[in-house]
């Protein structure tokens, strides 16, 4: 038996004006008694976030297509004419490399023009931060990228930008939130495209953002010391086979080994299970190459170039793959070296890290007496902040543990392509000094503190783990954890309520932050624990901090397994 709601939203869709193929694909879908795929497509609206918005690609109304892509530009449209008004308006429309993401890129030029809206539209597919370069390039009033980032092969999505380069923030994101829900009815939705605004672009933009890379380089001397060393790279079939190959060579490297059978576009990605980074299958291709070829340093971007895993030799020479705590901590360690190495450290600098990310970096920022902000989960914040700050103050590089990393402001969205020749610039100047990045990496946590760190992803799906999901955070809020690895929880904050407590006091003060679902639980030792649901997948995610001082390099080893241990305490009495 269907709820009202989602009956009402099958009713709509077989009643209105939606194509043929979508009417007979419901009735299928009736006339096999499949109540349980009915409801995960009908039973909401597919919600147009704080970001934009990400779903499984079918039909339905909490599905991407057409007509959910075609509300979502509606609105947007009509947010953007009501908000500049007698201006000359006009967005930058980019895609990746998955299935109908450069179909539904046109349906999204198609509305956008259809409502007086000149659009900026990329000849091919293009990483996400080349968008968002691209929006400031062009003084354009928005922007969209058409991806679903590093989720399965059956999503797509839509990443909504504004002015500044930066993913919508409030108050922006609200009112376009509210423009969109005003979008009714499917007859509302302007399909018919005017072909004069359209606006197609392409390799002078390329030149003009790797040109903005190339003057981020810190050490070029020392990358020509060391130009051939070898380097695998895999863009895991996405839009990092367009960018990245070009900047490590504009940068220097001519020993850049690419994984082939993954440089081919492909929204199947047939050769992964998950297109995402952070997974070690992910990577089992480019591993087993820089095995053959005996590189030092791996390299993989996800399907829209703005997250990137790594991996280096370890002390034994065996590969191992950086988490994005690590890769970030070691990136932020080496520009901040190298400015002040050239006395370029000024008191204006800053470097963001998000809430969730190592708090190593805020030690690592503190020591060359740099300021670190923390800012809510999600790049779009740390974008938000460089907007803010505007060029009185300069930001060096800034990140999250869910490896998205930027150096520069010449974007306000994470870039795997400058993160990658930085990284590169980065090894290629300790292999010049005889150094290994593993051996900088002890070294830090030898001198800073030796964190270390797990994220647990609980994955619930469909309208059931959406309340189950709900449901456990309101748990964590009514009955927070005491301890944690066997240290009393001293302080608790809640961004939702924008609260910070003190446990043993029961004192709270403010956070200076946008609200957001998220909890965080501090124990007398350090741990840090943090309970989120995803905004992009149907997931609740668990990050756990701990950490203890290094003796010395031998005893990394040894260290490791006991925090490793420690964390594992930790989720248990979480109960995760």
């Amino acid at each position: 038996m269907l709820d009202a709601t989602t009956q009402h939203n099958i009713d709509t869709w077989l009643n209105g004006n939606y194509d043929a193929e979508s009417k007979a694909e419901i009735r299928r879908l009736q006339e096999a008694g499949d109540s349980e795929a009915l409801t995960n497509a009908f039973y909401q609206d597919l919600e147009f976030g704080t970001g934009g918005l990400r779903g499984i690609m079918g039909v339905g109304s909490n599905r991407v297509n057409r007509y959910t892509l075609g509300a979502a530009t509606q609105g947007f449209a009509n947010y953007l004419n009501a908000t500049y008004a007698g201006e000359d308006i006009s967005v930058v429309i980019a895609h990746d490399c998955r299935n109908n993401s450069s179909r539904f890129a046109n349906l999204v030029t198609d509305v956008f023009t259809a409502n007086g809206i000149t659009v900026y539209f990329f000849d091919g597919m293009r990483p996400t931060p080349e968008l968002s370069f691209a929006v400031r390039r062009f003084k354009s009033k928005g922007g969209v990228m058409l991806t679903a980032s590093h989720n399965p092969r059956e999503y797509n999505g839509y990443k909504a930008y504004g002015p500044d380069g930066g993913q919508l923030v409030a108050p922006a994101d609200k009112a376009v939130m509210d423009a969109v829900r005003a979008v009714e009815s499917v007859d509302d939705i302007k399909f018919d495209r005017d072909a004069s605004r359209v606006k197609s672009i392409g390799a002078g933009v390329d030149e003009d953002y790797f040109e903005a890379l190339e003057k981020l380089s810190i050490n070029p001397d020392a990358i020509a010391k060391v130009a051939d060393m070898p380097i695998v790279f895999s863009p895991i079939h996405g839009t990092g086979a367009v960018s990245v190959p070009p900047i490590l060579k504009r940068f220097g490297f001519t020993n850049v080994v690419l994984v082939e059978e993954q440089m081919v576009e492909d929204g199947d990605f047939p050769t992964v299970v998950y297109p995402n980074p952070e997974e070690e299958e992910a990577l089992t291709m480019a591993l087993t190459k820089a095995r053959e070829v005996g590189a030092d340093l791996v390299m993989a971007t996800d399907p829209d170039a703005d997250r990137v895993g790594i991996a280096i030799r370890d002390d034994s020479g065996e590969l191992r793959l950086l988490n994005g705590n690590q890769a970030a901590s070691l990136l932020v360690h080496y520009v901040l070296s190298q400015h002040k190495e050239r006395n370029d450290l000024r008191a204006s600098d800053y470097v963001v890290k998000t809430v969730v990310t190592t708090y190593l970096i805020d030690r690592i920022a503190e020591s060359f007496g740099v300021e670190c902000f923390n800012t809510l989960t999600g790049f779009k914040y740390i974008g938000e902040l460089m907007t803010r700050l505007g060029d009185e103050r300069r930001f060096l590089v800034g990140g999250e543990e869910s490896y998205g990393y930027l150096v520069g402001m010449h974007a306000r969205d994470k870039d795997a392509v400058i993160s990658c020749a930085m990284i590169a610039e980065m090894a290629a100047y300790h292999k010049s000094r005889g150094r290994t990045l593993w051996e900088v990496l002890v070294d830090i946590y030898d001198e800073y503190g030796f964190f270390r760190e797990k994220l647990i992803a609980v994955k619930k799906e469909g309208k059931s783990g959406a309340e189950e999901i709900k449901a456990m955070m309101s748990g964590f809020r009514q009955n927070p954890p005491q301890s944690l690895g066997g240290s009393p929880v001293v302080t608790i904050k809640d961004y939702q309520a924008s609260e910070s407590k003190d446990v043993t006091s029961g004192e709270t003060e403010a956070i200076d932050l946008p609200s957001s679902n998220v909890l965080q639980f501090f124990t007398e030792d350090g741990t840090i624990v943090s309970a989120r649901p995803s905004g992009t997948e149907p997931k609740i995610k668990f990050y756990c901090s701990v950490k203890s001082g290094l003796a010395s390099a031998e005893d990394y080893a040894m260290t490791e397994r006991a925090l490793d241990e420690k964390v594992e305490k930790v989720l248990k009495d979480l109960g995760v």
